[in-house]
């Protein structure tokens, strides 16, 4: 798992990625309000498959242990009902008030599994767990946040500039070396 830290970064990264494509779908409402409650909502998505997990409505043994309803990294961090969400609010986008808020949770969602699969432990996209085992959980962190947010960009100029300021960014780095 990726530290919680990473976590709320790369969902606000997510969330602002939602936003900008809120925006881009018309759907963003007065003031943009619902694009900025996508973005806040992607920020909360980015920590929600881990707290989904808690059952706050069962007592606790000791004082400040959670107690867990389901195993960690199970139901809450399957990606199928996660990418269903994602793609059934962005359909939705200007059809009903609540799709932005729901695809900036989604999008953070997302983001949560994407930032959690490279640990040896994995993530049940379909049916089993597939993990990259590219480091242990927790390290790192700094790693998987430029890799959230660069990944954001890199989709955001993609679809509202037609990678227009990618292409000048990789002719420039280019002429450097």
């Amino acid at each position: 798992m990726a530290s919680r830290k990473a976590h709320h970064a790369s969902g606000v990264a997510a969330g602002v990625l939602a936003a900008l494509l809120v925006i881009r779908a018309g759907a963003g409402g007065p003031f943009q309000l619902l694009a900025i409650m996508a973005l806040f909502a992607g920020a909360w998505g980015g920590t929600a498959p881990d707290w989904m997990e808690v059952a706050w409505w069962r007592s606790k043994r000791r004082r400040g242990a959670s107690r867990l309803w389901i195993k960690h990294r199970s139901l809450t961090h399957w990606g199928v009902p996660w990418m269903l969400l994602l793609f059934g609010s962005y359909i939705s986008l200007g059809a009903f008030w609540w799709a932005p808020i729901t695809f900036g949770f989604a999008a953070g969602g997302v983001m949560h599994l994407l930032t959690d699969w490279p640990n040896p432990m994995g993530v049940p996209w379909i049916f089993r767990r597939h993990s990259l085992s590219m480091w242990k959980s927790g390290n790192f962190e700094l790693v998987v946040i430029v890799l959230s947010w660069l990944s954001c960009a890199l989709l955001a100029d993609q679809m509202l500039f037609a990678g227009e300021n990618t292409s000048h960014l990789f002719k420039t780095l280019s002429a450097l070396i």
